[in-house]
């Protein structure tokens, strides 16, 4: 829920602040630029705090190496966040994100049909999960440089 928030409160955030008259956020495209930004740094943060045990129950059984792979998708939503502020490599940040939120669905759906939590709180079951990658994955594709 709360990456949800944070896409949605930013992306409020900055439009409000370019119809305020700050030009650089006077269009939808990099106010979500910014929300996407935000949302993936805020989830990478869970990657290495409290939170980390629950992700790393979450990868599947028969992925080894759990811990390595909750850090490195960690550094990968780090490096694909700040890549979709550079110019030149944004297309292939917006490429690896959406990979990456593909990828790691499986193990979204592993935590719901095991019922495990996050930070104490059930994650969504199956269906609306399946419906919030969607969003996730529409936003990620919205900010890529594809729509810019």
């Amino acid at each position: 829920m709360a990456p949800l928030i944070a896409l949605c409160t930013t992306f409020m955030i900055l439009r409000g602040i370019g119809w305020l008259g700050v030009p650089m956020f006077n269009h939808w495209h990099p106010a979500l630029q910014g929300a996407v930004v935000v949302m993936f740094l805020l989830t990478a943060s869970a990657h290495w705090g409290k939170r980390r045990f629950d992700l790393v129950q979450m990868v599947p059984r028969r992925i080894v190496h759990k811990e390595k792979i909750v850090t490195w998708t960690g550094i990968l939503e780090i490096a694909g966040a700040v890549g979709l502020l550079i110019p030149g490599v944004a297309w292939i940040a917006a490429s690896g994100l959406l990979l990456m939120l593909i990828v790691m669905f499986p193990a979204n759906v592993q935590a719901a049909r095991e019922k495990l939590t996050i930070g104490g709180k059930p994650v969504w079951p199956v269906f609306p999960r399946l419906m919030l990658q969607l969003l996730f994955i529409t936003a990620v594709v919205l900010a890529s440089p594809w729509f810019g």
